[in-house]
């Protein structure tokens, strides 16, 4: 399986790096991952909705490519669906096995994913109704899709 993790923005946090390498290092034993981090804009304070729109914009095009055209597309959402575990890795593992499918998770940036990014998502997840800081769910992310393949 190839799993590709595109992130809008760098981590920062020396404690967040730790724990995004623990996990990357566990999850590439069981298939190959790639970690893609695309620039994040910067939001000026009292942002409008069209600015923020805008910003939403800039980050789509910058994650749409590197989306291979024959992966399955799953985007955090905040609108999106809440599952287990076990669905989740039903969810991925379904339509013919593993071994030479692609799947690429997106996490978008603190104003989240452009409309056009959205619409290419074959699944749009959802974590929790909290919000969390959208550097911490890489880390949290990378743990799930472990836990998923063990």
């Amino acid at each position: 399986m190839n799993i590709r993790f595109i992130c809008v923005g760098k981590i920062k946090e020396p404690y967040l790096k730790k724990g995004i390498a623990f996990y990357k290092d566990k999850l590439a034993k069981k298939a190959n991952v790639e970690l893609i981090e695309v620039d994040d804009e910067k939001t000026p304070d009292h942002a409008g909705q069209k600015e923020e729109a805008q910003i939403r914009k800039v980050e789509g095009e910058r994650i749409l490519r590197y989306i291979p055209s024959d992966s399955e597309v799953y985007a955090l959402c905040i609108d999106g669906k809440q599952m287990t575990s076990d669905t989740l890795r039903k969810k991925m593992t379904q339509n013919g096995g593993t071994r030479d499918k692609n799947i690429t998770f997106i996490i978008g940036g603190s104003l989240g994913l452009s409309p056009d990014v959205v619409r290419k998502a074959d699944v749009k997840i959802s974590f929790s109704a909290m919000t969390f800081p959208h550097q911490m769910m890489r880390m949290i992310l990378l743990e799930q899709i472990d836990r998923v393949l063990s």
